[in-house]
Formats: structure tokens, sequence, C-alpha cells
């Protein structure tokens, strides 16, 4: 008789355990012929997964490199690689182009133009100094502006911020998007992953402007006349990409990352932070009419446990 209710409980956990699988959004889809466009398609890295780095090698398979997800986001492509140098040409971009879900998408490198993109979300003001005050306030750098002995050294405003950040080519830094991967949930949901450093603390990667606001981060402990100490958190900043879908265009960035537990084999730092972000899609063609169940049917629960009646009454038979 234990045996049978054994048995019997196997059974209903099958049946509870293939419940739990529809209420889970599953993963519908990834992208799909992905490929390398724009005005400057030759301006690209690819990076693939090397255990527990990134290697750059541009013969990588491109569909390969874009496998992974936010568990595990594995190696990315690079879009207008050339933006840290001097002979960077800030009119061109590169993209990512591809299909998911039966819809086109396109992910691309910022323009100078993209940056000044004017009214932004009706802000009255550009993208550029829109996302420059975001950045600001998420890494807790908006009060220097209030801060006494900042402002008696550094008699600046947000614009003469934003003007210093620009002249240190620090729209060009961001405008180059590291894309480890697109999935595409049953919702619609879309999800990127964007690599980048998990903490840009004393990394080249915010040395324009945020490096030198970094030393002055108010620490709990500081006073109103003393100068900030920095708090012990990370800086966190995505580069922007480009986003164009089913007629739609933004621009998506995120200022919280999660560690990838990856470098790149060649620095030994960057690539170690994943920065999702993600767009509502359409829901996938292929399951558009297909109903999605939250429970098992009941002819599945009632099969389940009538196995179990079989174990429990080949028992009664046996014993009599």
């Amino acid at each position: 008789m234990k045996r049978a209710i054994k048995k019997l409980l196997l059974a209903t956990s099958i049946a509870v355990g293939m419940g739990g699988m529809f209420t889970a959004p599953a993963l519908a889809g990834s992208l799909i012929n992905s490929s390398i466009g724009g005005s400057a398609a030759d301006d690209y890295y690819l990076y693939k997964l090397d255990g527990t780095n990134t290697s750059f090698d541009n013969n990588a398979n491109l569909q390969d490199v874009l496998s992974g997800d936010k568990v595990n986001p594995g190696g990315n492509v690079e879009l207008a690689a050339s933006s840290e140098e001097g002979e960077f040409d800030f009119t061109k971009n590169t993209t990512l182009e591809g299909q998911i879900g039966g819809k086109d998408i396109i992910f691309s490198s910022l323009t100078e133009d993209d940056w000044n993109t004017q009214n932004y979300k009706g802000s009255g003001k550009s993208f550029g100094e829109f996302w420059f005050e975001e950045a600001l306030e998420a890494n807790e750098f908006e009060y220097l502006l209030e801060t006494p002995s900042f402002a008696i050294t550094n008699p600046f405003g947000v614009d003469d911020l934003f003007s210093a950040f620009k002249s240190k080519v620090g729209l060009k830094r961001f405008s180059d998007p590291n894309i480890s991967y697109v999935n595409q949930d049953i919702t619609g949901k879309i999800s990127i992953g964007l690599a980048g450093h998990y903490d840009a603390k004393g990394i080249p990667l915010l040395e324009s402007l945020l490096a030198v606001a970094e030393g002055f981060r108010e620490s709990d402990d500081s006073s109103e006349n003393e100068t900030p100490k920095p708090k012990p958190i990370p800086i966190q900043v995505s580069e922007v990409v480009k986003v164009t879908y089913n007629g739609k265009t933004e621009f998506l960035y995120s200022f919280n990352a999660d560690k990838t537990g990856l470098t790149d084999i060649d620095d030994g730092f960057s690539h170690n932070g994943n920065y999702e972000v993600q767009i509502q899609g359409e829901k996938p063609e292929n399951l558009k009419h297909s109903r999605t169940a939250k429970v098992p049917e009941p002819s599945v629960m009632l099969g389940l446990l009538g196995v179990a009646g079989v174990f429990v009454s080949k028992r009664k038979v046996k014993k009599a």
C-alpha cells in the first residue's frame, strides 16, 4: 500500500509541476536572420564566449554570439566600435538587423543627430540633455549642484556639466552599444542585453566627466559644510541603443546592472555587467492563435491520477 501511495503522490506532483510550466512566461523566440548593416556596416566587433571570458573574434558566428539570455549573457556584438577613436564619423551608424516573433527589428548605434533629438518625451530638452540628467540622478551626482564645497570650486550648472561632457567626447563613448542577446517571451515582451561595466569607477568609461564627479558623492556621515566622501556603491550606466520595431523608434538604456561572471579576455574588466532593457512587442505570430493554459487540462490531470489508480487497483488484486 505504501508503494501505491508513493506512486499516487508522484503522479500528483508531476501534474502540479506541469501546471507550473504554464504559469511562468516561457521563451518564445530569439533574434533570427541577423545581419550587420547601416551607413558604417564594417564598424563592429564580435566577442564570442570563451569559458568565463569574452574574446574578440570577427569571424565568429553572429547567431552564436547572440544566443545568450539574462542568466547567461554570453558574447556580444559592439556597434560603431570605432566610436572612441579620433577619426570616428559621428554622422554614420552601425546596425544589427533581424526578425523576432515574425516582426522586423533594428538596433542601431547613435549618431550626433540622435543625441540632438529635440523636446525628448516632451521635456523641452534634447535627448542628450535628458539622458545626462538621468545619469546624474541615477548615480547620485545630481546633488553636487547644491553642495556648497563643490559649488565654490566648480561654479557649474547642469548645462555647463553637459557641455564639458560633450567636449570630452562623452556622447560618442555611450553611442556604441554591445548587444549580448535579443529574446522574446510568450507575452511579446522583448528583452535586450547590453554588455558593459558592472562598476565604472576608475574605468575610462566615465573619465570624460562622471569619474570627476565620483569623488564628490556624498556619504551618509557627510555634513553640509564638509567635502562629501564617495559612497561605496557602483557607478552604473549602460551605453544607449536605438531600437526600431513595428514602426516605432526609441532609445533604450539602463542604470542597473547584474554581474555576468564574464570579463573581456584582453582587458580583464569589460563585459562584467549586464544591463537588460525591454520593450513590449507583439505576441509572436505562431502563438497568436494558440491557447496558453495556466493550469493543466482536466484530462491531463485525470489521466495522471488514473495511472496512479491503476497501480492501487493492481496492488489490491494481488493482495486478494
